[in-house]
């Protein structure tokens, strides 16, 4: 099954020309044949990144939001609050594996990282690090095989029908 993805890259710095982590997720949606819809980047600035987060989830032809930058400690950090202001519900195990996979590669600066995922009006959006180590191992890691309708025993992409259930 082909998955719809939209993009955010969060960064007060990084233009289309420069976004290593972004292209390397453009890439990794490609490999896996799912569709990158749309592709943005914003000022780490939570109101821009809540207006673009609430006009995806609102779209029919949007699965899956990937934000990355802005999970960080520092003042400007401010992606998981954004999302926060529109979750439904939280999805702790992907920070937990996230940073679980991270440790391996970075080693205890692995728990700097607030990387974290939502469900938001029956849409997954994975806030991942701005690095792109950190992009690769969510990639590699999780979302590869969770967007992967064939990866058992169970996996995010075979749940889409039921997300807005009452």
């Amino acid at each position: 099954m082909i998955v719809n993805i939209a993009l955010l890259t969060v960064t007060d710095t990084r233009t289309f020309d420069n976004d290593k982590s972004g292209a390397i997720l453009v890439e990794k949606i490609k490999e896996a044949s799912h569709n990158l819809i749309d592709r943005k980047i914003c000022k780490d600035n939570k109101e821009d990144i809540i207006l673009i987060l609430k006009d995806w989830v609102s779209k029919k032809d949007i699965d899956v939001v990937i934000t990355t930058g802005g999970t960080g400690l520092t003042g400007r950090d401010i992606t998981p609050e954004a999302i926060d202001e529109i979750a439904d519900k939280q999805i702790p195990g992907f920070g937990e594996v996230f940073r679980n996979i991270s440790l391996k590669t970075v080693g205890t600066s692995a728990i700097q990282s607030r990387a974290c995922a939502v469900l938001a009006n029956g849409k997954y959006i994975f806030a991942l690090p701005g690095s792109s180590g950190g992009v690769t191992d969510a990639w590699e890691g999780i979302l590869k095989h969770q967007l992967d309708v064939n990866h058992k025993p169970c996996n995010f992409v075979e749940l889409f029908p039921r997300l807005k259930e009452k």
